[in-house]
């Protein structure tokens, strides 16, 4: 068999889930996509399988296995490559040098480029801002890459941390990268079989990139096996399947999982850039199998039309002129500019839920936020919906329909209500320092007093969190009224709060 690599994602218990305040800090400054998962551990492994007659069994066969929070798959996999041949070459003395090198490495942080020694070579990492354009291109001058670089010449050119190859990957059933888009945008259970862990990984990873910049928020399995401790519980045929995406490689997959509403196939890679045959099941009930053509099964009724100017600039780059990279790069940008078109929209009627900056008052709680209405959103499609930006065609509606009933929809709504309230704490924080509290306190009680220093206190303590972060003149204006308040309270009090 050789070496192969893969990558794959396992539950992990609530204890070892738990996040330092640092590591809670940093990840507010980097987009979801890049934050460590609450929930998962991502595994990225390192195979190899050769004839070794010394051997009872006749095959040396061993794996290394890099275990992370973080979902950096393109640069783990590289970590992982680098670690491996050694290890299988000198043993456990090559892994504590892996560790001497990893516990150099600086903590990480939002926008900044990173150098991590690992075995004579340098690794260049940035790790992506909140402020990041969504979708740019890598490129070498793109500042969302990764490199590594060897002490010699010519620097091997990593993609970006999380920007799987969608053209390579999903090349076989590229003429129906419309329809993966809504089954991924709205969280449809999907299974897809492929010959190799490689290719099953990789594939699971683009489809889930597929929406981006929007984070997928239900669960994927790169690569699942019958030994995973969900196995029962995603193949059985008692509920309807979840709303997952497993990557499989077992023939017997095949039949445990036929009840399945969708199934991609995916063979060897194509040297064509699009086929102009149709998936053999798509809008009919074909017999799944492993043995059967690449290509989709499914009976989904895609609800916009196909976007047939991506795939005639596609089709043109069908030569060796147009390097694959820029082929990527070309459908990328298409499916993000889709994505945006989607949310765009409702990004605009979430913000359009925020009070207005004056009802806000300093003496008062922040004003909350307006609760989603579905149907009143659904009304100003009409004049606001995504047809001002996307040429496609079709029922936007009831995609919007199906949107609403998905982990992406919730997990979206709740990070930007999340971010919303924060920023009403912000305008709240600013009219605080802004307001006169000696007029205020004047005629009010002590207790009413300590309230409000009490308020200040915890306000002040909880913006260390805030994205962005609180201003120099806001904190300086806050603890200013501190001193205020308290020099208006008994002596008693005074040492109390002082003490507190």
């Amino acid at each position: 068999m050789g070496d192969t690599q893969f990558h794959f994602r396992i539950r992990c218990s609530p204890r070892s889930c738990r996040k330092s305040r640092l590591v809670s800090q940093y990840e507010n400054e980097v987009p979801l996509s890049y934050r460590s998962d609450p929930a998962h551990f991502y595994g990225f492994a390192y195979f190899r399988q050769v004839k070794d007659p010394s051997i009872q069994r006749g095959y040396f066969q061993k794996s290394v296995v890099l275990i992370s929070r973080l979902p950096y798959v393109n640069l783990f996999s590289e970590v992982v490559q680098l670690i491996a041949p050694s290890y299988f070459e000198n043993g456990e003395l090559s892994l504590e040098t892996v560790c001497h090198d990893i516990d150099q490495w600086p903590f990480p942080e939002a926008g900044h480029t990173l150098q991590l020694p690992l075995m004579g070579n340098v690794m260049q990492v940035r790790v992506p801002s909140r402020g990041d354009k969504p979708g740019a291109v890598s490129s070498p001058d793109n500042p969302l890459v990764t490199h590594i670089v060897p002490q010699m010449p010519s620097p091997k050119v990593i993609p970006a941390l999380k920007d799987p190859d969608i053209f390579r990957s999903l090349q076989t059933v590229l003429p129906h990268i419309h329809l993966l888009w809504e089954l991924a945008l709205t969280n449809e259970p999907l299974v897809v079989m492929a010959p190799s862990p490689t290719i099953c990984s990789e594939t699971v990873q683009a489809l889930t990139s597929l929406i981006s910049p929007l984070h997928y928020c239900s669960d994927y399995r790169p690569f699942f096996t019958i030994h995973d401790t969900e196995f029962k519980e995603y193949t059985t045929r008692t509920q309807a399947p979840p709303g997952v995406i497993l990557g499989v490689t077992n023939p017997f997959f095949a039949k445990t999982l036929q009840h399945w509403p969708h199934m991609v196939r995916i063979g060897e890679m194509s040297n064509l850039v699009i086929s102009s045959r149709k998936s053999p099941g798509v809008g009919q009930n074909s017999k799944r199998t492993l043995s059967s053509k690449p290509g989709i099964y499914t009976k989904y009724k895609q609800l916009l039309a196909k976007d047939k100017l991506i795939f005639r600039r596609l089709s043109k780059g069908n030569h060796p002129k147009r390097p694959p990279e820029v082929q990527n790069a070309i459908l990328r940008r298409h499916m993000v500019e889709l994505t945006q078109s989607f949310m765009i929209p409702l990004e605009r009627y979430v913000a359009s839920l925020m009070p207005l900056q004056r009802s806000i008052s300093p003496w008062k709680h922040p004003p909350s936020l307006k609760p989603f209405d579905a149907d009143e959103f659904l009304r100003t499609l009409e004049h606001s919906g995504p047809q001002l930006t996307s040429k496609l065609k079709g029922n936007w509606i009831g995609l919007y329909r199906k949107f609403f009933k998905s982990a992406n929809f919730e997990g979206w709504l709740r990070h930007r209500e999340r971010e919303i309230r924060q920023k009403l704490e912000l305008l709240h924080l600013e009219t605080l320092g802004k307001a006169d509290v000696l007029v205020w306190i004047k005629d009010k009680h002590e207790v009413e007093k300590v309230d409000l220093y009490l308020q200040i206190k915890e306000k002040l303590a909880g913006s260390a969190s805030f994205y962005p972060p609180v201003s120099h003149e806001i904190k300086h204006q806050l603890r200013e009224h501190l001193v205020s308040i308290t020099k208006n309270l008994p002596e008693d009090l005074q040492y109390v709060l002082k003490n507190s």
